[in-house]
């Protein structure tokens, strides 16, 4: 929107794909369910494969989908806000954006919740002691008084708001710390690893992060995804008051309320049939094989209503067919702790015979992982023209009329085009 090309090394693949509704229905009677769907890859993918592009190249979607929890269904919630008022927050788009964030996260909350705030610049100071969220009036005051000063000690402020979140934790509620922050520290310990063993040591407390990303650079954003990691919850972006409704409103429940701890999938190609497949994105949350059914090894949260989709460009065995693969979903019961798997076949008869005759979520995943491969100067676009994928993203965009995400990546697109070429 502002002229500008993102920086490359700020492009995550996945999160690009997983920004938009994969079209999948809830489960009704269970858990999670696992989706796959796939078709002939569509022009522009031949450096996918490093060959020309054949018969038997096809990009592949695997998902899964969380069950719903209603707003009336939801756990309480003990929310501890942790928000950076350093001066580098003193802009609309950062501190004065946080604020009337939380003001809408706010008015979604009901007497069963409460809500304490926690400041930080050059040091770490209490707001507001936990407050029951039907004191609504008393929180916006305290929200509305907020304003920039000092450095960044983060450190100091983290420590203080899981003091808090500590002091108001209730067994069987949600107990959530959200930072809001512009970046990391450059006051007090500064070291990111110090920071992050010690959001650890809050997690084995039942005391869950989600840290909100607002007028960042590259770096910034990294630490910020890998806070929420370590603090086993989940990190946005929120980069205007619509972003932030989606976030704060929209997406509430599933943002609060998490149904699976250390969520991992793991798909099992038949080499039978497949001869060779990559996974496009997630260089920085692979775990390996041998550790998928190792519970020791750190994953993925999911919350409820929550959504995740991979997707594979696979080459096919000439003249072969049957099963492509076996997709494996492992993940902990936050109530009961029990794990829990299931697993389903993908077969290439369930594919679609031509890219085009697949469905339009399927090819608007697809167009959304080739737009941001471009960003990101991968070494995998091949041909992939921005102007075809403009043509696409629009037509696209007219078949999923009732979602104005979908509009607002065709017009993205076709920005980017005019500024690439």
């Amino acid at each position: 929107n502002d002229g500008n090309l993102p920086p490359y090394d700020s492009v995550r693949v996945e999160e690009y794909v997983n920004s938009f509704d994969p079209g999948y229905a809830a489960p009704k009677n269970a858990a999670f369910t696992i989706y796959a769907d796939g078709a002939p890859a569509p022009t522009g993918f031949e450096d996918y494969f490093e060959v020309e592009p054949g018969d038997s190249d096809y990009i592949l979607r695997f998902g899964v989908q969380g069950y719903r929890v209603s707003e009336a269904e939801r756990k309480p919630a003990n929310l501890t806000f942790v928000i950076d008022v350093s001066g580098s927050m003193d802009m609309e788009n950062r501190l004065e954006l946080v604020k009337r964030s939380l003001r809408l996260l706010v008015n979604r909350l009901d007497g069963r919740d409460t809500v304490a705030i926690v400041v930080y610049g050059t040091n770490a100071r209490p707001v507001l002691r936990p407050t029951s969220a039907d004191r609504k009036n008393i929180i916006l005051r305290a929200i509305d008084r907020l304003s920039a000063e000092g450095s960044t000690n983060a450190e100091a402020g983290l420590q203080l708001g899981y003091r808090y979140a500590s002091q108001a934790y209730r067994e069987g509620a949600i107990n959530r710390l959200i930072l809001c922050s512009d970046g990391v520290a450059n006051t007090g310990n500064t070291d990111p690893e110090t920071i992050l063993r010690e959001v650890e040591d809050y997690v084995s407390q039942g005391i869950t992060m989600t840290s909100i990303g607002v007028g960042m650079g590259n770096f910034n954003d990294v630490m910020m995804e890998k806070l929420a990691d370590r603090g086993d919850g989940s990190y946005y972006y929120v980069d205007t008051l619509d972003e932030a409704r989606r976030v704060f409103v929209d997406d509430l429940t599933s943002i609060l309320q998490v149904i699976a701890k250390d969520a991992r999938v793991q798909v099992d190609f038949n080499n039978e049939v497949v001869e060779s497949y990559r996974l496009i994105g997630y260089e920085n949350r692979a775990i390996a094989d041998d550790d998928f059914r190792n519970d020791n090894v750190d994953a993925g949260e999911l919350g409820a209503g929550h959504s995740a989709v991979a997707l594979y460009a696979v080459r096919l065995r000439p003249g072969t067919e049957g099963r492509l693969a076996t997709v494996n979903l492992r993940w902990q019961d936050p109530d009961s702790g029990e794990v829990q798997e299931i697993n389903g076949n993908f077969n290439t008869w369930e594919m679609a015979n031509r890219f085009e005759d697949s469905s339009s979520r399927y090819q608007l995943a697809v167009t959304v992982a080739q737009f941001a491969e471009i960003l990101r100067e991968s070494s995998y676009t091949g041909n992939t023209n921005l102007n075809e994928l403009a043509h696409r993203a629009g037509w696209l965009a007219d078949r999923l009329g009732e979602d104005e995400q979908v509009a607002e990546f065709a017009d993205l697109v076709r920005r980017a085009a005019e500024l690439y070429y």
